[in-house]
């Protein structure tokens, strides 16, 4: 793979992290993490 195949791949990185931290931004999408996040600590057993 050349430099150019590199490039490539690093921007397309890019872009998902820069889509990822736009959609953690949103209200309802932080909302749903919280839900999720609660449910698995209640169904996860304490050791």
């Amino acid at each position: 793979m050349g430099m150019l195949g590199k490039l490539a791949k690093g921007a397309m990185a890019a872009k998902i992290i820069q889509i990822a931290s736009r959609e953690l931004q949103k209200p309802e999408n932080q909302a749903k993490i919280r839900d999720g996040l609660s449910k698995l600590s209640k169904n996860v057993r304490p050791r």
